[in-house]
């Protein structure tokens, strides 16, 4: 898949017996706990050598698969049999195998361990397996861990996300989970509807703006406040985020396309560490518009374009031309240094602000999570075929209503954001 930053977190497009249906993205990790024991789980696997049978292309390292960067993948050539082999540098007692399976996942494939690097055993067999994440608890003692894949459950490749290998720390804190260092959150938030609306840019305004594709919050329209999201409905993942996100309707041959794949991720990233530590929530009722509606060139755009599967397809500020079977993916990053002050502003903009060298401006102090929209549309092929309702790619744009209650939102802040914890949609790691 291509990347044009990295794009974290969990819960990404998953093919479900054809690549091209689309079923969620990016779940939240499945995790097993320990129960009961002294000691906490840790990563074995993260940072370590790896080893490939082949990859897709440049963009697809295995290295990738144990970087602990969830938006980043290992993708293998298109061919059985595929393997991914990881060296913990001595030998370590495995308790837990977490296998994070991008859209091309393996249908049938072993788990094996070897002393050397070169003589294996198996310890654990999967066969039809249907591509869903996989957390399997297992007791091995090995230096080196390869999954050997035999045969694919997609015309493409074998792809992971992450590749973990888990075991027990000796310092005891009766763990909850993997800690995998990056700082994020996220919310799962499907299309609910379409209006020509826009609550923040011309509030009380219905048809007063071009037509908005809404996810989210699902009573989202002209005359929507704070107060009417908090006591409707949502469709996120999870249900605790009331909040509303829309976009620009986008048009393939004048007809309204929707997006299947529709993921928010909050961040810590864009700022140092220590700024990360004083990261505050962001204030309920916050609204913001990132991207640029009357953009006319792509020099005045921060959307970016690429092509799922398809990394020597340049990605580019306007649509790009992505081959049958993939799909056209849209990101856009909304600012993260707020004014301290207001919730919105005349523009809509100029309450918040973007970092400048690792650090929020003095004007806008106050640092909170970054929010990455990331859209995934099912079109390919030529993009002159292809129009938002605000016009070209470059004009791609997003509108955030905050509507996530406050003990949630801090809960993720404190236990995810600040202390560089990767957290699933249910704000816990």
């Amino acid at each position: 898949m291509n990347r044009l930053a990295p794009i974290p977190g969990r819960r990404r497009l998953r093919a479900a017996g054809l690549i091209a249906t689309v079923t969620a993205v990016l779940a939240t990790y499945l995790v097993t706990t320990t129960g009961g024991a002294a000691a906490a789980e840790i990563s074995l696997s993260q940072g370590k050598p790896v080893t490939v049978s082949s990859t897709e292309n440049g963009g697809t390292p295995g290295s990738a698969a144990v970087d602990g960067n969830a938006g980043t993948r290992w993708s293998s050539a298109f061919s059985d049999p595929q393997w991914i082999r990881i060296d913990l540098g001595s030998s370590q007692a495995i308790t837990r195998i977490f296998l994070d399976w991008e859209g091309a996942y393996a249908r049938n494939f072993q788990l094996q361990s070897s002393a050397d690097g070169n003589n294996w055993s198996t310890f654990h067999t999967t066969t039809n397996h249907n591509g869903a994440d996989q957390s399997l608890t297992v007791n091995v003692t090995t230096r080196y861990v390869r999954l050997y894949a035999t045969a694919r459950g997609t015309q493409y490749g074998v792809s992971l996300w992450e590749f973990q290998v888990f075991g027990q720390s000796s310092g005891g804190g009766g763990g909850g989970g993997p800690i995998v260092r990056v700082s994020e959150f996220l919310a799962d938030c499907p299309f609910t509807h379409r209006l020509p609306d826009d609550p923040i840019v011309f509030p009380g305004l219905p048809g007063g703006s071009h037509m908005h594709d809404f996810m989210g919050n699902t009573s989202t329209n002209a005359f929507s406040t704070y107060t009417s999201l908090a006591a409707a409905g949502t469709n996120c993942n999870p249900i605790e985020d009331l909040s509303s996100y829309w976009v620009p309707t986008m048009y393939v041959d004048n007809v309204a396309v929707a997006p299947t794949g529709t993921t928010f991720y909050y961040l810590g990233e864009g700022v140092r560490d220590d700024i990360i530590a004083q990261i505050q929530s962001l204030p309920v009722g916050l609204r913001i518009v990132a991207g640029n509606a009357q953009a006319t060139s792509g020099d005045q755009s921060i959307a970016r374009w690429s092509c799922l599967h398809h990394n020597e397809i340049p990605p580019g500020k306007d649509f790009v031309n992505c081959p049958a079977g993939s799909m056209l993916e849209s990101y856009l990053d909304f600012p993260q240094c707020w004014d301290g002050v207001n919730l919105d502003s005349a523009n809509h903009k100029s309450h918040m602000a973007y970092p400048v060298a690792g650090a929020c401006p003095s004007t806008h102090p106050v640092p909170v999570p970054k929010l990455r929209q990331v859209l995934r549309y099912p079109v390919t092929g030529d993009p002159a075929r292809i129009r938002l309702s605000s016009g070209r790619g470059y004009t791609m744009h997003g509108d955030f209503f905050n509507a996530w209650p406050a003990a949630e939102m801090d809960r993720r802040v404190r236990d995810c954001i600040r202390p560089i914890i990767k957290c699933g949609a249910n704000g816990r790691p």
